[in-house]
């Protein structure tokens, strides 16, 4: 039987990707559910069509760090002329705690990971969307100084010194540099949904979606050993204790990833858009993330900077 749809979920071979694109992938046979990350080394793909007895799921390597692998990605997507894709989950982020660090395109890197290259993703894959198609973006509780998760607080100034950043705000901690990048992810979920509402033919939506502190997941792979190790090895086994003495907003990888794929796929959760979520419950999101001129100065620079000529520029900003 042919694929009806897609699904596509970035960093979905791992962690809250993972579960995510287990509970799709079973649930909905049907689809076409696509994990993409720099690597499978653990064969998720595999791992998932063995469990369910199926082969519905693929992987897709994807570097989020290189412009010319977003776009080499999307070539290979439309040459393999896969499905509409019904759900677009912009899942795959990462924290550099130590230095600061640029990709190859001299793009600070936790803002090219955790929203540059998402941008340059979807407006490539724009035409590739379904009628109805559901955009999930991964923040995190982190956006907001109100939350006190225990790091900096989210710093926004311009996209431009978030990019590029100037020797000051080069000794930013990397640690901030997350907690800003998940505001971005929410600043850019608010632009855009404004846009969609401009065409409402095509049924769209976007909302953003806090998971919570989930260790064992793969984000502190840059930490220090000792603290990779407590990560992985040692905080998974006492989140119960966790929850009682630091939040209730803490979960395993699995249960967090059966509430993005409620957002993906859940009937309950249709028609939906311009929200967030934290977990199952849509709450609000930090003062600043409803700031339009930095949603909208967000937009702009984004469309300017991952536009390669006049007419992707034209056609990336979309609503107009």
């Amino acid at each position: 039987m042919p694929f009806t749809n897609s699904v596509l979920i970035t960093g979905g071979t791992t962690g809250l990707g993972f579960q995510a694109a287990l509970v799709i992938a079973r649930q909905h046979p049907e689809y076409h559910v696509v994990i993409a990350s720099r690597t499978d080394k653990d064969s998720a793909a595999k791992t998932i069509n063995d469990t369910l007895k199926e082969n519905n799921v693929t992987f897709l390597p994807l570097d989020l760090a290189s412009v010319a692998n977003v776009r080499s990605f999307v070539q290979k997507w439309e040459t393999e002329k896969f499905p509409p894709i019904i759900a677009l989950l912009l899942n795959a982020g990462l924290q550099f705690p130590k230095e600061l660090r640029k990709t190859g395109d001299s793009v600070e890197s936790t803002f090219a990971i955790n929203h540059v290259g998402h941008a340059l993703l979807f407006h490539l894959l724009f035409t590739n969307l379904a009628t109805g198609a559901r955009i999930v973006v991964t923040s995190s509780g982190t956006h907001d100084p109100a939350q006190k998760t225990g790091l900096p607080d989210a710093k926004y100034t311009t996209a431009e010194e978030l990019a590029h950043p100037t020797p000051e705000s080069a000794k930013t901690s990397g640690r901030q540099r997350y907690a800003t990048s998940k505001l971005v992810n929410i600043l850019w979920t608010y632009a855009l949904n404004r846009r969609l509402e401009k065409l409402p033919d095509m049924g769209l939506t976007v909302n953003a979606f806090d998971p919570g502190l989930m260790p064992g997941t793969g984000l502190a792979r840059e930490y220090s050993p000792v603290l990779r190790a407590a990560w992985i090895h040692v905080l998974p086994r006492i989140l119960p204790v966790m929850r009682l003495l630091a939040s209730s907003n803490i979960h395993s990888p699995k249960e967090s990833g059966k509430y993005l794929a409620r957002l993906a796929i859940g009937d309950d959760v249709k028609g939906i858009s311009g929200v967030y979520y934290e977990g199952h419950k849509q709450i609000k999101s930090s003062t600043e993330s409803y700031d339009e001129a930095k949603q909208e100065e967000l937009w702009e620079w984004t469309v300017k900077n991952v536009a390669a000529s006049k007419e992707e520029l034209h056609t990336f900003d979309i609503g107009k």
